[in-house]
């Protein structure tokens, strides 16, 4: 090429056109051609000393490595200048450059130019006004991106908060559905019941796209304006999010709360793109902008709408929870990981029956509400290695219909239960001497009841009276109960001797084994009482009282707190049972505790904190905001001293409402149900064989024994009959399990109960001053009695009887929620069983 054509070609081409003829001469008599082939590197960023070099023909790219930036390439068409800045400034290559293709190079050497350089100074002067142009737009590029920064900061979505977590079809039919989208730019609805995680979704979609290096920003429907300014912008006012997210990603979220004047504007967005600026005034049209944005919808409801105009590319359904109760347990998992590591903790074991009673929860909160219970059983928890199930409860509406907190009703009430008097003072003061001497004057008094005041209180006061009591109060003997004072008191006496850390309980294997060892120790009392006539012989009445108490002190040794009283105690058992009829209950406003409460001093316990008193937590480990039924609790009030919120109610309540409400049926306990129906026949067994006209040897020891099992059995014989023909007389709908609807038959197991030990109460409790004289071997004759009429004893068995029937006919009803007919057998059933108890037990 001629010197002239160069010339030329430098002033046309390159940013040295602006040179004057003699200086641009210099540079193109300076000029070197080269070839250059393809895929070569011409020079490496950081080299010292380099030429200027010139791309005549062909392309380059230029990049730059850092390490807090990604490398980003620069294009390089012909007549592009390298390394001008460097020569001038004296500086290394700052860039490295590579051909794409073959073309020609022009190189004008490092020396040479700074010769032609020194002696034209226009040439720096030029490079100057080059960064001076440079700068300037450098600084206006920075005002606009801080402008846009301060726009789009407060709805900045900085990554995605986790994955789709789970297995199941439903998990990956979402996950399957969000990479579609993350595919192309088309707008997207995302929409599903609360605490699903939509707007997770919608992060997910754009950072596995391929714009996931632009913004993404999230817009709460419900905050935006009527005008829609925020996201148009106004005329002559500072840009929209619509402006300043350029091509990253808007998400609208929960769309159902868009103003309706806005949604005209909203859907023409997504089907043009387009958007008007808002006018702060009416007159005139709103200039219009397109956008580069991508929308993306989040909503609680599908907008079918939406659908029928063609507007959106893709439309995402997020399952609820309650249908991907296969991901329940990673969800779990997850979450666990997630706040053990951010408190510095263990992992925990999840329990499989803590993944049940999950998995049998709906969770209407979905995985808002699963999040919160996990954070809230890690705080609870006071075992590091494991979480049970009864660390998880949820909120429940239909456990707090029809209730009346007494606590606020009566003040004093609460004053009282709150006190040292109970139980403490009550059963350290009272219980504890009162029971030892019981057991001395059975072993050491006359042995038989007419003649034995510690017999008498045992047969023919505690019984009537405490299975009197347990519509009305429940569990509460168990708060004062003689057998586990002895255990407690033993526990810190070994304790205080022998300094040790009790075992924690093993409550996998107590929850699967302890109600059937408690069944199974009730069956031998039982038939150690009517085959060795218990109720008549003193000294083996106390061998049961203390049998019962030896069991409550070794495992008090054993294990800490209450574990005999829970899951092994045969009375205890009963007494739950029973109390699941009561009339009060104690429980705590789940609410309260969730938001409110931190530290669990009513299960864990714990120092004295604001208006709760120094405990050392629930003796049985149940927390009151995760009761269902009356069985775990021993109205001890621990948990109402130990709450600093307010938060424990003892509470009136419909008889019975947590069996057809919030009640967990369990096999060992409707077995234990019919063991206790059975007891009642065993305790007429001379009434029956004179009513069947039998005459058995009873006084032989195995015809006894045969017979007395035969009679604890029949019960449950029955009523599996029954159900049998529930189940065939109704063959076009599936009935309820024999294990729910056998709670039905409780209020009968209870009058039975009651209506055999009203003889004992009304004819022989009355003769309480006799009897506690002749124990002290002085005669009572003369001494007032009180006992009822054969007539009125026999009317109260009766009335017992019949309402027994109709309670257990009406709670059959309310569990079962089916027509009076289709559980005709099971009524009849309860009817025969209470014309027998009437003929074996009021004898009419």
């Amino acid at each position: 090429m001629e010197h002239a054509e160069r010339i030329r070609w430098l002033r046309e081409f390159t940013l040295f056109g602006s040179l004057a003829e003699e200086p641009l001469s210099a540079i193109a008599a300076a000029v070197e051609a080269e070839p250059i082939q393809p895929n070569r590197r011409l020079v490496m960023e950081d080299a010292a000393r380099p030429d200027l070099l010139i791309l005549r023909t062909g392309h380059w790219e230029s990049y730059h490595t850092a390490e807090s930036s990604a490398v980003k390439g620069v294009s390089l068409l012909p007549g592009s200048v390298v390394h001008l800045k460097e020569l001038l400034l004296e500086r290394p290559a700052s860039q490295t450059v590579i051909t794409l293709d073959a073309g020609e190079l022009w190189r004008v050497p490092r020396e040479a130019f700074l010769a032609i350089a020194t002696a034209h100074p226009e040439i720096g002067r030029t490079f100057s006004q080059r960064l001076a142009a440079e700068l300037e737009q450098v600084s206006s590029q920075l005002a606009y991106e801080q402008e846009r920064q301060g726009i789009l900061r407060p709805y900045v979505v900085p990554k995605v908060s986790r994955g789709i977590i789970g297995t199941s079809r439903y998990a990956k039919r979402l996950r399957d559905a969000i990479n579609k989208a993350a595919g192309d730019r088309q707008p997207v609805l995302i929409f599903g019941e609360p605490g699903l995680g939509k707007d997770n979704a919608a992060a997910l979609i754009h950072f596995g796209s391929r714009d996931r290096r632009e913004p993404l920003i999230k817009v709460n429907c419900d905050t935006l304006q009527t005008s829609g300014a925020e996201l148009f912008g106004r005329v002559g006012g500072k840009p929209g999010l619509l402006e300043a997210i350029g091509r990253g990603t808007l998400v609208l979220n929960n769309l159902q709360e868009l103003p309706e004047v806005l949604q005209d504007k909203i859907w023409q967005l997504l089907k043009t793109g387009e958007y008007s600026l808002v006018r702060r005034d009416t007159d005139g049209e709103a200039p219009r902008r397109r956008t580069e944005a991508r929308l993306i919808l989040t909503a609680e409801k599908a907008f079918p709408q939406l659908d029928r105009q063609k507007l959106l590319g893709h439309s995402i359904k997020v399952p609820p929870l309650r249908v991907r109760k296969a991901d329940i347990e990673a969800q779990v998992g997850y979450y666990l990981s997630l706040f053990c590591r951010k408190k510095g903790l263990a992992r925990p074991h999840l329990t499989p029956e803590a993944v049940r009673r999950l998995q049998s929860y709906d969770f209407p909160g979905n995985l808002t509400e699963l999040e919160s219970l996990i954070e809230r059983a890690l705080l609870q928890s006071d075992n590091p290695n494991e979480l049970t199930d009864e660390l998880f409860w949820s909120a429940s509406t239909k456990g707090r219909q029809f209730r009346l907190n007494l606590l606020n009703t009566y003040p004093a009430l609460r004053r009282f239960l709150r006190s040292p008097w109970w139980p403490d003072r009550l059963n350290y003061g009272f219980t504890l001497t009162v029971f030892a001497l019981v057991v001395a004057v059975l072993i050491l008094g006359p042995q038989t009841r007419d003649r034995n005041v510690a017999l008498n209180l045992f047969w023919a006061w505690w019984w009537p009276l405490v299975l009197i009591s347990f519509p009305f109060v429940g569990r509460l003997w168990c708060a004062v109960c003689p057998f586990m004072i002895y255990g407690e008191l033993m526990q810190k006496l070994s304790l205080k001797l022998f300094p040790r850390d009790l075992l924690p309980w093993p409550r996998q294997m107590a929850d699967k084994w302890g109600g059937w060892f408690l069944f199974g120790l009730f069956v031998l009392i039982l038939l150690w009482e009517e085959l060795w006539n218990l109720e008549n012989t003193a000294y083996l009445s106390a061998c049961l009282l203390l049998l019962i108490t030896a069991g409550a002190v070794i495992f008090s040794q054993l294990f800490e707190r209450r574990f005999w009283c829970r899951y092994l105690c045969p009375i205890g058992g009963m007494n739950g049972l029973f109390a699941k009829l009561s009339i009060v209950e104690l429980r705590a406003q789940q609410g309260i505790c969730s938001a409110s409460c931190t530290t669990y001093q009513c299960y864990k316990g714990g120092p004295e904190k604001g208006e709760g008193q120094e405990t050392n937590g629930c003796p049985v480990y149940s927390h009151p905001a995760q009761l269902t039924d009356n069985r775990n609790c021993v109205m001890c009030m621990t948990c109402l001293k130990a709450c600093p919120h307010r938060s424990v109610e003892l509470n009136l309540r419909p008889p019975g409402i947590e069996l057809w409400t919030t009640h967990t049926p369990t096999a060992y306990e409707v077995s234990l149900l019919f063991l206790l129906f059975g007891a009642v026949l065993l305790h007429r067994l001379p009434e029956i064989t004179a009513a069947l006209g039998l005459e058995l040897p009873l006084e032989n020891f195995a015809v006894h024994a045969g017979v007395s099992v035969l009679a604890l059995a029949l019960p449950g014989a029955i009523a599996l009959l029954a159900h049998g023909a529930v189940r065939l007389f109704n063959r076009h709908f599936r009935p309820r399990p024999f294990v729910e609807l056998a709670y039905g038959y409780l209020p009968l197991v209870l009058g039975s109960s009651l209506a055999h030990y009203l003889r004992l109460g009304l004819t022989e409790a009355g003769r309480i001053i006799p009897v506690s004289v002749a124990t002290v071997g002085l005669e009572g004759a003369g001494l007032p009695v009180a006992v009822a009429h054969p007539a009125v004893v026999a009317f109260l068995q009766g009335v017992t009887l019949i309402g027994a029937v109709w309670l257990s006919v009406i709670l059959t009803q309310r569990i079962a929620r089916q027509s009076l007919g289709s559980l005709l057998p099971q009524h009849l059933a309860l009817v025969g069983l209470g014309a027998l108890c009437w003929r074996v037990i009021v004898g009419l």
